[in-house]
């Protein structure tokens, strides 16, 4: 297998219990795929998910290059995506989140659609939005009042902008202003950088083990002063038409 084309980068933080079927689901899809790297970033966890981790890259097949990344401490799953993108060896960047709510075998239609976007134009960003959520009424309802509130304030054209599946050019999320947070509004932010939108539904599932590491209220105080950010950005951004070498 030559360089990958595709790095599908994955975050985690204390998710030791789904390390292994969701890494067992990574490998039932690769064959489906272009030459292709899975990364995973270890946000500081301390139970055990890094053990877990080189468990699934020495016994699952096709892992054997399983790539893991972990941070000393944790820095947030914006930080720790950037850890992994930046890192990552692929041209095209899929994310998924690490809990086994994701389901891995969206991702070859979700890359398809992506491709199908550069040779005809520019490069997209593609979004599997979450149409039918295996979340709680509360999670859900704090989930559709967020997107209702930033598509009101960015018109970023997202029904599910904090959705984790995503698709899109690695030098296009590098060439972003870095803040955590920023996994949340990567369509209103790319949407400045002149890069299109594609969405898809896919599936979405109950989280395998454990429970999510952040509170609804937790989410809507940091989301809206995130939000207030976003937008000074968006009004702070200038960026050429053209640029041309004189």
């Amino acid at each position: 297998m030559g360089s990958p084309v595709l790095s599908i980068v994955v975050t985690v933080l204390n998710e030791r219990e789904n390390i292994i079927p969701v890494c067992q689901e990574l490998a039932g899809v690769l064959p489906k795929l272009p030459a292709c790297e899975i990364v995973f970033v270890d946000d500081g966890s301390v139970d055990g998910t890094l053990e877990k981790l080189i468990e699934a890259r020495a016994t699952i097949s096709g892992l054997q290059k399983l790539r893991v990344l972990r941070h000393n401490r944790r820095c947030g799953k914006s930080g720790a995506l950037r850890t992994g993108i930046k890192n990552a060896n692929g041209s095209w960047i899929a994310t998924i989140d690490g809990d086994g709510q994701d389901d891995p075998s969206e991702i070859p239609a979700l890359f398809a659609l992506g491709l199908s976007g550069q040779k005809t134009g520019r490069a997209p960003l593609v979004v599997g939005t979450r149409l039918k959520r295996s979340d709680t009424i509360w999670r859900r309802l704090a989930t559709r009042f967020a997107n209702g509130l930033r598509q009101r304030i960015l018109s970023d054209e997202c029904p599910d902008t904090g959705a984790p599946m995503k698709v899109f050019l690695r030098e296009d999320f590098l060439n972003l202003p870095q803040f955590e947070g920023l996994h949340r509004f990567l369509p209103a932010l790319m949407k400045t950088y002149k890069v299109p939108l594609v969405c898809k539904p896919v599936n979405h599932r109950s989280r395998l083990h454990g429970e999510s590491k952040y509170t609804n209220l937790g989410r809507a105080i940091v989301g809206v002063r995130d939000l207030l950010g976003v937008v000074w950005l968006r009004n702070r951004t200038r960026l050429p038409e053209t640029v041309e070498e004189c």
